[in-house]
């Protein structure tokens, strides 16, 4: 976050909250279960090269062997010792402390690699101040309820997260906004959690695109196969809603590593399935990218290289289409934070991101033209500094 010079989309006393801290629902049922984590999968090293599928998984399960995937991802989490131990301790100190003792070991890293502040390291590194642009995209995290917990979530997403959930009256007021804004915001990007199983996430899509304006669904695919989501393909398809979905390899092995079991043979079905509807394939204009990010720390691979990789392996083996490859740099926060902290790798990541900082993507970072709203309704600059409780300061 730099200086915020340029006008948000309305004035600071209706964009500081939307709405106060309220209780809402989800699409399914809350799950119950015991406390833990995935955690202990974290200790399986995914490489950032992606293994070629085996022979034994080059098909895909038919669609109506799978269920859903909380039970599973409960059963994972109450035998992973990291996770039930970092439950015990957010119970014992409070978030808010934990918080802020993961940032202060980010900032005693930079103090031993003598990095200055953000704000002089950009300018000096080549790239533009950071200056806030008028907002043309709302992301709103609409709830931390998902149906999975994957190790590198910044988000700390699980099947246990059913109370932080967005109300319907926070919703109405993200609509408002978006009137209020008189057509600057041309984006609304929905996350989570598993933004799909949260009641208002239809509803959201349904009145952004009544007003014009384009929706992006961050989506974990094998949401595709809870209770009560066997018409999501069509739904986003007749809304034209475009996908950004999560793969971070195109190998069961290193995928179900980083995001559980049984999440790989889910994902390439519901590829499929999206194919099926359009979504992917030349001509429809449905939108599907794939999302890449590493398993430890290190960089990922060349985006462009990637994708060739990606294509041919999903391609050859399971007859995937897709839009494009994304690929991203893990944040060293929350769940990824604790596992450099648990390997003494630290210091050693800040470096490497130090050492590769690249000013042109600095010149096209989230925070320059995006609010992010949080599930109760509190404002941020973007994703990650929602996630690091750092909102956007009231101004005078």
């Amino acid at each position: 976050p730099g200086p915020r010079h340029a006008p948000v989309v309305t004035s600071p006393s209706t964009m500081h909250a939307i709405a106060p801290t309220s209780t809402s629902h989800l699409v399914v049922p809350r799950a119950r279960g015991p406390r833990g984590s995935d955690r202990a999968r974290l200790q399986r090293r995914v490489t950032a090269r992606c293994a070629p599928p085996s022979s034994s998984t080059a098909d895909a399960a038919p669609a109506d062997r799978f269920g859903s995937l909380v039970q599973d991802t409960l059963r994972d989490m109450e035998t992973d010792e990291e996770f039930q131990l970092a439950q015990r301790r957010l119970k014992e100190e409070g978030q808010a402390a934990l918080t802020r003792e993961e940032r202060a070991r980010r900032r005693r890293a930079l103090d031993g690699l003598d990095v200055p502040h953000f704000d002089e390291f950009v300018v000096r590194n080549g790239a533009d101040a950071l200056v806030r642009e008028p907002t043309t995209i709302l992301q709103v995290n609409i709830g931390l309820y998902c149906n999975q917990a994957c190790s590198h979530c910044h988000v700390e997403s699980s099947p246990l997260r059913d109370r932080e959930v967005m109300s319907e009256r926070t919703a109405d007021r993200l609509v408002e906004l978006i009137d209020a804004a008189d057509g600057s915001v041309a984006t609304l990007d929905i996350t989570g959690g598993a933004p799909e199983l949260m009641e208002q996430f239809r509803p959201l899509v349904l009145a952004a695109r009544a007003r014009g304006v384009e929706v992006i669904d961050r989506c974990n695919l094998t949401v595709l196969y809870e209770p009560g989501q066997e018409d999501l393909p069509s739904f986003l398809a007749e809304n034209r809603v475009k996908i950004v979905a999560s793969l971070p390899c195109y190998s069961e092995s290193n995928t179900d590593a980083q995001r559980g079991r049984g999440v790989f043979q889910r994902s390439i079905q519901a590829l499929r399935d999206l194919n099926a509807v359009g979504y992917g394939v030349p001509g429809t204009g449905l939108e599907l990218d794939l999302m890449y990010n590493p398993g430890g720390a290190f960089l990922p691979p060349a985006q462009e290289k990637l994708e060739v990789a990606y294509r041919s392996e999903l391609g050859d083996a399971y007859g995937v289409k897709f839009t494009r490859l994304i690929t991203l740099t893990n944040m060293p926060i929350k769940r990824f934070a604790d596992q450099l902290h648990r390997e003494g790798k630290t210091e050693e990541y800040m470096k490497l991101l130090v050492e590769n900082f690249n000013p042109a993507a600095a010149n096209g970072v989230m925070c320059r033209d995006l609010v992010s709203v949080s599930w109760d309704g509190r404002l941020f600059d973007c994703d990650f500094n929602q996630q690091l409780d750092l909102p956007m300061p009231r101004e005078k």
